[in-house]
């Protein structure tokens, strides 16, 4: 039977559905909840004092009488504003560290100037679209898998510049239309790899402005480039401190061994300073690195043992100490400090992988101590002269609270306290952790639930799981959680890890690598299965959503378990691994010579015809990561089906342009108002 609606009516719909006017009323100030007790401390040079904002007032604490003095109103915050290249780009031009030069890429060569702009030289001069060969710019998939926000690098005394060189000319492109809103649309053409698919010959030059000499260097051992093997991607440019060489990160195909390798910029020359192999999956790209400020030697980070550890090395390659060798992973370096041979650092070193420890030890791995209370997660600042830390400690379930802290671990004097005073006002609930076992009955995962503010637990709820789902990422969390707001609406939102949790040590990472979409989404159904026996959690009424990985994951969750979710909205999903970059892709699945069976296993189009609830598929026409192939293709294999599903496009729209009005009309209309109805 057909139905008559008002346009009226259409625009208005989720402002007559249950659960609008709760969520007005509440939602837009759960964030503003709670006045956090977290401080930034800016200390003073000699350690004696330092200064933080609080209530709009600027205060200065000094440590030897143990009190904060008001001096002056805080520094009004700057607004909010993207800064540096669009995502998966890099900067056009740097500008020497004396000031005085300007180099930039224009037209696919290289270019140096005076600082003014004046004095224009051309580095290069075969850069052109005939022959597609580009000069001080990478590529998108090196901005996004890569994280090469820069294609250029100045020497630290202004005397050399290095930079990328890239051929496109056996890699296939894709086109991305723009502007589908304007009278004429555009085109943006970018040389893609994905999959299977050929990957762009790099190097590195470096120019030298005294000599006008400009040399290609050797990141191969003399080897042209063979893709698969070691030099296969160059990234994480930098030089060492002296100038001498220029560091570069050279990884295979596959992205099982790096190394970190010296170039000698006058003959080219490269060398390897140390080699990385994870052999059962991946290794890690870009560790990190922490120059000494002796110029000779410098902190590594390597997950080598299974965790990540941290180790001292010459810029010879020698290994010179094992810092840690935990059975656990560090998660950052805080201070260095040289001259007492000490490294300050967090670690997840107590019963709970994401409640950050500082701890404190020798450059030769003894006195390792913890400094911090291992039932919270802290954050901290520490002096300059290694005496005294402040320490932002909470947990999920507890809102911020600052504290300065001595040396050995002990508190001097409590400094600020969340106000929780708005937060019970509104009758917000906190966020409950939970924990059940994984697929492979032995690994115990963890996850939260988020409750609206009138929860009534003799009422049912409909729930939604809120996941991103990719690999060494985490949902679960121990920073204090603000409930979510659509759970205002009238749901439960659910944060699940599986075994794709980062923190956790490589060999559980290890059970992803080839199974991507498989073995993470087995583990949040068991989250999801774990929470049936709840008097409140209506088992069916459930729905999953994300974006990216995310929206991989609410399609797949629909597809793989009916049982288990009723209805699912995805966002820029990826429906086949083949249909995106090869970096990201082939780093956890392989390729397709070593994991073809992997690949077919996942497809969401070879699962089109187990759709059983309701699907919202939705894309952004000028998404130029996931591409809109991927939802398109799906929403063909759903027609040929004979399944019916709902689409929602946004023109000109990119990565992350979901609408998260029409998303809670769906699942309000699917879960609440309509379920279990028939469809006449």
């Amino acid at each position: 039977m057909a139905a008559t609606v008002s346009v009226t009516q259409a625009q208005d719909k989720l402002k007559n559905m249950p659960g609008y006017e709760q969520y007005q009323k509440v939602a837009p100030q759960i964030y503003t909840a709670v006045k956090s007790g977290a401080i930034s401390a800016k200390w003073s040079e000699d350690g004696s004092s330092f200064e933080y904002s609080q209530d709009g007032k600027l205060f200065k604490f000094d440590v030897k009488s143990k009190k904060a003095t008001e001096i002056g109103d805080a520094p009004k915050p700057e607004p909010r504003r993207r800064t540096g290249p669009a995502r998966g780009r890099q900067y056009d031009s740097a500008i020497s560290p004396d000031g005085t030069f300007n180099a930039f890429t224009k037209d696919r060569n290289m270019y140096l100037s005076k600082a003014d702009g004046s004095g224009v030289v051309p580095l290069t001069t075969d850069g052109n679209e005939t022959n597609q060969v580009k000069y001080g710019i990478a590529t998108w998939v090196y901005g996004e898998e890569l994280r090469q926000n820069t294609a250029m690098w100045w020497s630290p005394d202004s005397k050399k510049i290095a930079f990328y060189r890239f051929e496109e000319k056996d890699v296939k492109k894709y086109y991305v239309l723009l502007d589908q809103l304007s009278l004429y649309d555009s085109l943006e053409i970018e040389a893609y790899p994905k999959v299977g698919e050929p990957n762009l010959p790099v190097d590195l030059m470096v120019y030298d402005l005294d000599s006008k000499k400009l040399t290609k260097l050797d990141t191969r051992d003399g080897k042209p480039f063979q893709d698969g093997e070691l030099g296969t991607y160059i990234y994480d440019i930098s030089w060492t401190p002296d100038g001498k060489e220029l560091l570069f990160h050279s990884t295979n195909r596959l992205q099982n061994v790096m190394e970190l390798r010296a170039a000698n910029p006058e003959t080219g020359k490269s060398r390897t300073v140390i080699r990385e192999e994870w052999l059962p999956s991946w290794v890690d790209n870009s560790p990190e690195m922490k120059p000494l400020d002796n110029g000779t030697q410098f902190i590594w980070a390597s997950e080598r043992s299974g965790f990540k550890n941290y180790y001292l090395y010459n810029y010879d390659g020698t290994l010179v100490s094992t810092i840690t060798s935990h059975p656990f992973e560090v998660a950052g370096i805080v201070k260095v400090d040289e001259k007492n041979e000490t490294l300050y650092y967090m670690a997840r070193s107590g019963d709970n992988h994401m409640k950050m420890q500082l701890h404190r030890v020798n450059f030769d791995g003894t006195k390792d101590v913890r400094l911090t209370d291992p039932s919270l997660n802290h954050s901290v600042s520490i002096s300059p002269n290694g005496k005294y830390f402040v320490d932002v400690a909470q947990a999920h379930d507890v809102a911020p609270f600052t504290n300065l802290i001595d040396a050995k671990g002990k508190v001097v004097a409590e400094l600020e306290k969340s106000d929780m005073s708005k937060f019970e006002e509104l009758g917000l609930k906190k966020v409950e952790h939970f924990t059940f076992t994984s697929k492979d009955g032995v690994t115990q995962l963890d996850g939260l639930i988020h409750f609206p503010s009138d929860f009534d637990p003799s009422k049912k709820y409909p729930v939604i799981l809120s996941n991103y789902g990719g690999p060494a990422t985490n949902a679960f969390r121990e920073t204090f959680v603000n409930p979510d707001p659509l759970t205002e609406y009238g749901f439960l939102v659910l944060n699940i890890d599986g075994r794709n949790v980062r923190g956790r040590g490589k060999e559980l990472l290890d059970q992803l690598y080839g199974n991507l979409g498989l073995v993470e989404m087995d583990d949040f159904a068991e989250g999801v299965k774990s929470l049936h026996n709840r008097p409140y959690f209506d088992k069916e009424r459930v729905g999953v959503y994300g974006t990216s990985y995310g929206g991989t994951t609410a399609a797949t969750m629909l597809l793989r378990f009916p049982e288990l979710f009723h209805a699912a909205v995805a966002n820029s999903s990826v429906t086949d691994w083949r249909n995106y970059d090869n970096i990201y892709t082939e780093r956890f699945m392989g390729t397709l010579e070593t994991n073809l069976k992997g690949y077919n296993r996942f497809s969401l189009m070879n699962m089109a015809d187990q759709l059983e609830g309701e699907l919202l598929i939705f894309f952004g026409t000028a998404d130029n990561n996931v591409h809109p192939s991927n939802s398109l293709q799906l929403i063909k294999s759903f027609q040929n089906a004979g399944k019916s599903i709902e689409v929602q496009v946004a023109p000109d729209g990119g990565h992350t342009a979901l609408n998260r009005d029409r998303m809670m009309e769906f699942f309000i209309k699917h879960l609440v108002t309509d379920y279990q109805k028939e469809v006449r």
